[in-house]
Protein backbone atom coordinates (compact mmCIF):
# COMPACT_ATOMS: atom_id res chain seq x y z
CA UNK A 1 0.00 0.00 0.00
CA UNK A 2 1.41 3.27 -1.28
CA UNK A 3 2.07 6.42 1.28
CA UNK A 4 -0.25 8.88 -0.59
CA UNK A 5 0.39 10.30 -3.31
CA UNK A 6 3.42 13.70 -3.78
CA UNK A 7 3.64 15.86 -7.11
CA UNK A 8 6.97 16.85 -8.60
CA UNK A 9 7.27 19.80 -10.45
CA UNK A 10 10.46 20.73 -12.41
CA UNK A 11 10.95 21.74 -16.41
CA UNK A 12 14.10 19.64 -16.14
CA UNK A 13 13.12 15.79 -16.50
CA UNK A 14 16.56 14.49 -15.41
CA UNK A 15 15.47 16.49 -11.98
CA UNK A 16 12.11 15.28 -11.80
CA UNK A 17 13.69 11.62 -12.05
CA UNK A 18 16.36 12.51 -9.27
CA UNK A 19 13.79 14.21 -6.91
CA UNK A 20 10.91 11.40 -7.53
CA UNK A 21 13.11 8.84 -7.07
CA UNK A 22 13.01 8.38 -3.08
CA UNK A 23 9.93 8.92 -2.38
CA UNK A 24 8.87 6.56 -4.53
CA UNK A 25 11.07 4.21 -3.26
CA UNK A 26 9.44 4.63 0.01
CA UNK A 27 6.22 3.66 -1.32
CA UNK A 28 4.80 7.15 -2.34
CA UNK A 29 2.79 7.56 -5.43
CA UNK A 30 4.65 10.14 -7.55
CA UNK A 31 3.06 12.40 -10.15
CA UNK A 32 4.89 14.88 -12.29
CA UNK A 33 4.16 18.34 -13.88
CA UNK A 34 6.77 20.31 -16.04
CA UNK A 35 5.00 24.08 -15.26
CA UNK A 36 3.34 25.94 -13.13
CA UNK A 37 -0.12 25.36 -14.40
CA UNK A 38 0.00 21.66 -14.96
CA UNK A 39 0.91 21.51 -11.05
CA UNK A 40 -1.79 23.77 -10.02
CA UNK A 41 -4.01 21.62 -12.67
CA UNK A 42 -2.94 18.80 -10.94
CA UNK A 43 -3.04 20.02 -7.09
CA UNK A 44 -6.77 20.74 -7.46
CA UNK A 45 -7.92 17.41 -9.61
CA UNK A 46 -5.79 15.11 -7.05
CA UNK A 47 -5.64 14.22 -3.59
CA UNK A 48 -2.10 15.06 -2.85
CA UNK A 49 0.27 14.63 0.50
CA UNK A 50 2.99 16.71 -0.53
CA UNK A 51 4.34 19.24 -3.65
CA UNK A 52 7.99 19.52 -4.69
CA UNK A 53 7.76 22.74 -6.74
CA UNK A 54 10.85 24.31 -8.73
CA UNK A 55 11.36 27.89 -7.68
CA UNK A 56 11.72 28.86 -11.67
CA UNK A 57 9.39 26.45 -13.45
CA UNK A 58 7.84 28.44 -16.40
CA UNK A 59 4.04 29.31 -15.97
CA UNK A 60 3.18 30.23 -12.85
CA UNK A 61 6.56 29.99 -10.85
CA UNK A 62 6.81 27.54 -7.58
CA UNK A 63 6.55 30.86 -5.38
CA UNK A 64 3.38 31.78 -7.23
CA UNK A 65 2.36 28.06 -7.13
CA UNK A 66 2.57 27.95 -3.61
CA UNK A 67 1.23 31.43 -3.09
CA UNK A 68 -2.02 29.99 -5.27
CA UNK A 69 -2.20 27.01 -3.22
CA UNK A 70 -2.40 28.63 0.06
CA UNK A 71 -5.30 31.00 -0.90
CA UNK A 72 -7.35 27.73 -1.80
CA UNK A 73 -9.45 26.34 0.83
CA UNK A 74 -9.15 22.70 -0.83
CA UNK A 75 -5.35 22.84 -1.40
CA UNK A 76 -4.31 25.64 1.76
CA UNK A 77 -3.54 22.66 4.09
CA UNK A 78 -1.11 20.81 1.34
CA UNK A 79 2.75 20.90 2.63
CA UNK A 80 4.57 22.54 -0.04
CA UNK A 81 8.57 21.65 -0.30
CA UNK A 82 10.37 24.51 -3.05
CA UNK A 83 12.91 23.28 -4.69
CA UNK A 84 16.22 25.64 -5.76
CA UNK A 85 19.73 26.47 -6.60
CA UNK A 86 21.68 28.01 -3.53
CA UNK A 87 22.10 31.14 -4.95
CA UNK A 88 18.38 32.10 -5.41
CA UNK A 89 18.19 33.17 -1.59
CA UNK A 90 15.79 35.51 -2.47
CA UNK A 91 13.56 33.20 -4.40
CA UNK A 92 14.10 30.81 -1.21
CA UNK A 93 12.96 33.76 1.30
CA UNK A 94 10.18 35.03 -1.35
CA UNK A 95 9.11 31.24 -0.87
CA UNK A 96 8.35 30.94 2.88
CA UNK A 97 6.60 33.96 2.38
CA UNK A 98 4.15 32.59 0.41
CA UNK A 99 3.59 29.65 2.93
CA UNK A 100 6.27 26.67 1.98
CA UNK A 101 7.24 24.79 4.33
CA UNK A 102 10.80 23.81 3.36
CA UNK A 103 13.21 24.23 0.66
CA UNK A 104 15.56 21.98 -0.97
CA UNK A 105 18.61 23.41 -2.42
CA UNK A 106 21.03 22.51 -4.98
CA UNK A 107 23.28 20.65 -4.76
CA UNK A 108 21.29 17.62 -3.26
CA UNK A 109 21.22 13.57 -3.16
CA UNK A 110 17.88 11.39 -3.06
CA UNK A 111 18.29 10.87 0.20
CA UNK A 112 18.27 14.26 1.33
CA UNK A 113 14.98 14.27 -0.85
CA UNK A 114 13.56 11.56 0.87
CA UNK A 115 14.43 12.92 4.73
CA UNK A 116 13.02 16.09 4.19
CA UNK A 117 9.68 15.14 2.66
CA UNK A 118 9.37 12.65 5.59
CA UNK A 119 9.86 14.93 7.82
CA UNK A 120 7.16 17.73 6.34
CA UNK A 121 5.12 14.73 5.91
CA UNK A 122 5.70 14.04 9.51
CA UNK A 123 5.08 18.03 10.32
CA UNK A 124 1.86 17.82 8.65
CA UNK A 125 0.20 15.24 10.00
CA UNK A 126 0.81 16.61 13.89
Amino acid sequence: MGRGTNLVADADADIRDVVAFKPGTAGHTVLVAQEGSEALGTARERELHLAILDVRMPGPTGVEVCRRLRHEPATARLPVTLRTALAEENEVEAGFQAGADDCITKPFSPREVGSRVQAVLSRSRS
